[in-house]
């Protein structure tokens, strides 16, 4: 049986007559606020506890799971910035021998001309 708020009321003006002011607030504050079905037990506290752990333990396997692909992810960008930085070097060194080569002997032939 749901206990509803009018109930309530009935229950607390009756204790109130029969009991006095001060006992029949002692009384209601002692009861639930709502119906005992709604009450919630150390059984349902452990199920709850129980149902969190099971998800955390999930999401923390999905983010390291998500943490091992960034992780990958990382290193094979680092892989291409390397072998980018790697091109750019030996590309400009040849053209700075290049340029060089070119310097020197347009020096010589000015020498010579």
């Amino acid at each position: 049986m749901t206990i509803d708020e009018r109930q309530r009321h009935q229950l607390h003006e009756a204790a109130r007559r029969t009991l006095g002011d001060d006992a029949a607030v002692t009384l209601m504050e002692m009861l639930p606020p709502v119906g005992w079905a709604d009450v919630t037990t150390k059984r349902d506290l452990d199920h709850f506890a129980e149902v969190l752990r099971l998800e955390l333990a999930t999401t923390q396997a999905g983010l390291r799971t998500e943490m091992a692909g960034l992780r990958t992810e990382m290193a094979d960008l680092r892989t291409e910035v390397t072998a980018a930085v790697a091109d750019l070097s030996r590309r400009l060194t040849f053209r700075f021998l290049t340029i060089a080569v070119a310097i020197f002997a347009a020096g010589i032939a000015l020498r010579l001309g």
